[in-house]
């Protein structure tokens, strides 16, 4: 039998707004710009942000990703990370600081759900 290795799984999820999407994921989140393409200069944007590890992948492309969708972050000291969202105030979002599984709608309806590995342990 073939050894098949799969890597993590990268989500698409539908933007309308790239500067939302980006003052979103980027300047609130902490997530870095990796990536961004265009096939022309009036095409749709499509682009790829991580933090630790998470890839996203966040596009303008009609039939990329469906709005409303949810996304599982499973990873360690999310509190932490509720405290950090928590402490820059944003008018869009702010997670209680003591959140253990904050869940966070971005400005098109998606969901991510944060979740602490100590709460399945």
């Amino acid at each position: 039998m073939t050894d098949i290795n799969l890597n993590p799984a990268i989500p698409i999820l539908r933007i309308y707004d790239v500067a939302k999407a980006k003052e979103f994921y980027v300047d609130f989140l902490g997530f870095k710009l990796d990536w961004e393409h265009r096939f022309d200069d009036n095409a749709p944007l499509y682009f790829q942000v991580s933090r630790s590890g998470v890839k996203l992948h966040l596009s303008e492309h009609y039939g990329d990703g469906t709005p409303g969708s949810v996304v599982y972050i499973r990873g360690e000291n999310i509190a932490a990370l509720a405290k950090e969202l928590n402490a820059k105030g944003a008018r869009f979002a702010r997670p209680s600081p003591t959140d253990k599984a904050p869940k966070l709608t971005d400005p098109f309806g998606n969901v991510l759900r944060f979740d602490d590995e100590t709460n399945h342990a």
